[in-house]
């Protein structure tokens, strides 16, 4: 059984969907691994690193897919239309294809998984249950979005994070507020705790409350019955009331007026992000203050950001929109993700005297959260055509 590492071409993706270390596990399964040659370059693995871990090194595109059962990606295959290549052209009817493959964003991909016959599983819709923890990619790369985040927020910050106390003069620590305290807000805490900032942050769900003053952060919220209730079954952000909205806002606006660095990583799976930071609000930062916007792929928090972009706008603050953050730690990224495909591959593979076989429970939550097609057909609930 054949499982292919296929190289990333999308623009600025640095990562790879596997290491030497998982490449020398999947063969410990009895997959043959076929690693496309350059595949991981952006994340400094050469192909000497993976064929010493055991795999085929492929010359190109269509040699790494062809014949092969199992296919692991870190962004969704680039289709006819958007590139010169088409990386799903060599796959074969019948594989597995396991990535991140947007579909609230690409719905018209998932017709051609299904057209091409593939079994297409997107990693980001990976049910948020305990079992599935290990292969939760969106966790293990917010964690390193949020990390970044804050080391971006701190280079394009022109004074110091700490408190500093010398002979000349005493440096006052910069204030740095987090707004959405999912896995990358509470990276970012942490981060900035660690850097000597004073920290403070928000989010809508009663629960983090907790979380953000166990990292030694302050936690600002308007903690109204609302406030209460707002947290979904799988631990997602509800959508707020404008009446609440309103309430926050105020709040908030009087708090980001005093902070140095504010970061923002609030968002609503297939939805555009909700603002958090108006242009009003920017208005009444001090000049040097920096907004790091982790959502700015999704519309962003603040109407300012602008995707792949630093700007700074006329009243002096820096608003920082660098997309795609995890990549920018591909090493770190690229080992994360790997490892959360080996855990959700490893399960779904029995080995028996034949060599290594497919065993796929298709009524088990992992693979009806993941699995968009099968058969031809799209058949995730969300996105079937009778999905309502």
């Amino acid at each position: 059984m054949k499982l292919a590492i296929l190289k990333e071409r999308r623009a600025g993706e640095a990562r790879v969907a596997a290491t030497p270390d998982t490449v020398k596990r999947l063969k410990g399964l009895g997959l043959d691994v076929v690693v496309e040659t350059g595949a991981g370059q952006g994340a400094s693995i050469p192909d000497g690193a993976f064929e010493a871990g055991g795999a085929a090194i492929a010359p190109d595109l269509a040699s790494a897919a062809a014949d092969a059962d199992i296919v692991f990606k870190v962004q969704r295959p680039l289709l006819p239309g958007e590139a010169d290549v088409d990386e799903l052209a060599p796959m074969k009817a019948g594989a597995l294809l396991v990535s991140t493959l947007a579909p609230y964003d690409a719905r018209d991909s998932l017709q051609a998984y299904a057209d091409k016959g593939i079994a297409a599983f997107a990693m980001e819709l990976m049910p948020r249950i305990t079992r599935a923890q290990s292969m939760d990619v969106l966790s293990s790369q917010s964690n390193l979005a949020g990390y970044r985040a804050v080391l971006d927020a701190a280079t394009q910050y022109g004074r110091a994070m700490p408190m500093m106390m010398t002979a000349a003069g005493t440096v006052a620590p910069a204030k740095l507020f987090v707004m959405g305290v999912g896995v990358a807000g509470l990276q970012a805490i942490a981060t900035a705790r660690r850097l000597g900032a004073v920290v403070s942050a928000t989010d809508v769900r009663p629960a983090t409350k907790e979380q953000v003053q166990s990292l030694g952060a302050s936690f600002i919220a308007v903690e109204d019955e609302e406030f209460k209730a707002a947290e979904t079954a799988g631990g997602y952000a509800k959508e707020m009331s404008d009446a609440y909205k309103a309430k926050q806002a105020e709040l908030v606006a009087s708090h980001i007026a005093k902070q140095d660095i504010v970061v923002t990583t609030a968002l609503i799976p297939g939805r555009p992000a909700p603002v958090l930071i108006s242009e009003d609000m920017v208005k009444t930062m001090k000049p040097g203050s920096v907004i790091v916007d982790l959502a700015v792929e999704r519309g962003g928090n603040c109407p300012l950001s602008r995707p792949g972009e630093v700007v700074v706008t006329d009243n002096g603050v820096t608003i920082v929109g660098f997309t795609n953050v995890a990549s920018r730690l591909a090493t770190d990224a690229s080992a994360l993700y790997a490892k959360n495909l080996l855990n959700f591959i490893q399960p779904l593979i029995e080995t028996g005297e034949a060599g290594p076989a497919l065993r796929i429970d298709w009524d088990d939550q992992i693979i009806t959260g993941t699995c968009l097609t099968r058969d031809g057909k799209v058949v995730h609930p969300t996105f079937a055509p009778d999905a309502g």
